[in-house]
C-alpha cells in the first residue's frame, strides 16, 4: 500500500504540515512510523478522507473567487474503476476533483491504486476557465 511523508502530503495539498499533523491526531487520517521511524501517511486512508472532505465541500476551498489550472496537477488517486480495457481514474488535488479515462493496461504499467500519488496532465485545444458561484 502506498504512503507517504507529511510534508510530501502538505505541499500536494497546498496546507502546512502542522495541519496534516492535525488531521492524524483527530484520527482522520491513518499514519504508521516507517523501519527507519519515520511518520508516513497511509495512502488509501488519506484517499478517502479526501474523498469524504470533496464530497462534503466541492469548489474552490479558499474562496479565492478565481482559479485557472496548470497542465500538469499532482494529487492522490481517490477510486480506481477498471474493466477490461478502459479504466476511471480519479484524483484530488487540493479542492479539485480531476477524473481521466486511460486504458487499463496504462493502469497496471503505472501502478495506480487508490492512495498514489500521480500527476493529470491536461493537454487540450479548449479550456475553459469559470468563476464559482458567490457565497
Amino acid at each position: 500500500m502506498p504512503s507517504h511523508r507529511i510534508s510530501d502530503v502538505a505541499t500536494l495539498l497546498g496546507v502546512s504540515d502542522d495541519t496534516v499533523r492535525r488531521w492524524i491526531d483527530q484520527s482522520q487520517v491513518e499514519a504508521a512510523k516507517d523501519d527507519a521511524g519515520r511518520l508516513r501517511i497511509d495512502g488509501a486512508s488519506l484517499a478517502r478522507f479526501l474523498t469524504d472532505q470533496q464530497r462534503a465541500r466541492p469548489g474552490l476551498e479558499d474562496g479565492s473567487g478565481v482559479q485557472s489550472a496548470r497542465n500538469h496537477i499532482q494529487g492522490i488517486v481517490t477510486a480506481v474503476t477498471s474493466d477490461a480495457v478502459m479504466s476511471q481514474v480519479d484524483l484530488i488535488a487540493r479542492s479539485s476533483r480531476i477524473v481521466s479515462l486511460i486504458s487499463t493496461e496504462a493502469v497496471r504499467d503505472l501502478g495506480l491504486e487508490v492512495g498514489s500519488i500521480a500527476v493529470a496532465q491536461v493537454k487540450a485545444t479548449n479550456v475553459s476557465i469559470e468563476l464559482p458561484l458567490t457565497r
